[in-house]
C-alpha cells in the first residue's frame, strides 16, 4: 500500500537538493505533487520527470502574493490540500552581500536570509493551514536545520531564521490542537547534508574532497548524509503513521547534535 496515495502535497524549493529528493519521493509514493521554486527551469524539469502526478508552479516563498496566486492554484486544481513541505531555503553567503558575523552583519543581507527562511516558512504555514482545514489528516513540514539548534558564528542570519522556524512549527502545531483542526506540524533538522547549499563552504576538486573527508570525520556515523535521508524522514512525518506526531524536531544529522562537534567550520 502507498503511503501518500491520492494525498495533494506542496513542496516549496523543490528544483534540487532536498526538495526534489522529497517531491520524487513522495510520487512514488502515490502523492500528487506540486513543485514550487523560483527556478522555473529546473522546476519544470523535475515536475516532468516525475510525470503525471506532479505539475510545476513559480513561487518566491517570500512573497504574500505569490502565496495567494498559488493557493488560488490548489484549490482550483485539486480542491485543497493535505500535505505542506516548506523546504525553500538560502544559506545568504552566495545570495546576499554579506558579511554574516554578529559584529559585522549586513542588515539588508539579515533581512533577505529571514525573508526567505523564516517569513517563506510562516506564510506556507499560513495557507497551508487554510488549505487543509478540511483534511483529514493534513500535515505541515517545516525544513529547518541543526543551525537552528547550534550556533554558527559566520553565517548568524542563517542560524537565527532556522532557530525561528524551529520554534514556530511548535507554534503552528499548538494551534492547530487549540482549534481543532486536524493539522499536525512538525520540523526536521538535516545536518551535514550533501546538497548544493554547501557548495559554498566545500569549494571544488581536490578541495572539496578533503572538506568532505574532514566533515566526514567529525560526524558519529562517519559520512555526509544524502537528500533522500531527509525525504524519508519527511515521508514519515507527511504520511498517517505519525498521526500522533505534532510539534517535535526530527534530527538527521549522522549523530551530530547527540555531543559530537556540531558547528561546521568556517570558510
Amino acid at each position: 500500500m502507498l503511503r501518500l496515495e491520492n494525498k495533494n502535497v506542496l513542496i516549496t524549493g523543490a528544483s534540487r537538493g532536498i526538495g526534489k529528493a522529497i517531491a520524487e519521493l513522495f510520487s512514488e509514493e502515490g502523492a500528487n505533487v506540486i513543485v514550487t521554486d523560483i527556478d522555473d527551469e529546473s522546476g519544470n524539469n523535475v515536475a516532468a520527470g516525475i510525470g503525471e502526478s506532479s505539475c510545476y508552479l513559480h513561487l518566491d516563498v517570500g512573497k504574500e502574493d505569490d502565496w495567494i496566486a498559488a493557493s488560488e492554484f490548489v484549490k482550483n486544481k485539486y480542491g485543497g490540500l493535505d500535505i505542506m513541505v516548506n523546504n525553500a531555503g538560502i544559506a545568504g553567503i552566495l545570495e546576499t552581500q554579506g558579511p554574516h558575523d554578529p559584529e559585522n552583519l549586513n542588515i539588508k543581507s539579515w533581512h533577505k536570509v529571514h525573508e526567505t527562511n523564516l517569513d517563506g516558512v510562516a506564510l506556507g504555514c499560513k495557507y497551508g493551514i487554510r488549505l487543509m482545514k478540511n483534511s483529514t489528516s493534513g500535515s505541515i513540514v517545516n525544513i529547518s536545520s541543526r543551525s537552528g539548534i547550534i550556533g554558527i558564528p559566520f553565517a548568524a542570519a542563517y542560524a537565527s531564521s532556522k532557530a525561528a522556524v524551529r520554534n514556530h512549527t511548535k507554534s503552528v502545531a499548538l494551534y492547530c490542537a487549540e482549534k481543532k483542526y486536524r493539522i499536525r506540524c512538525n520540523s526536521i533538522h538535516p545536518g551535514a547534508i550533501y546538497t548544493p547549499l554547501w557548495d559554498v563552504m566545500l569549494g571544488d576538486g581536490e578541495q572539496r574532497d578533503s572538506m568532505v573527508k574532514a566533515i566526514s570525520s567529525e560526524i558519529p556515523l562517519g559520512v555526509m548524509g544524502e537528500p533522500k535521508d531527509v525525504a524519508y524522514a519527511a515521508l514519515y512525518l507527511a504520511s498517517d503513521e505519525s498521526k500522533y506526531v505534532t510539534g517535535i524536531e526530527l534530527n538527521v544529522d549522522g549523530g551530530i547534535l547527540a555531543g559530537s562537534t556540531a558547528s561546521p567550520p568556517g570558510k
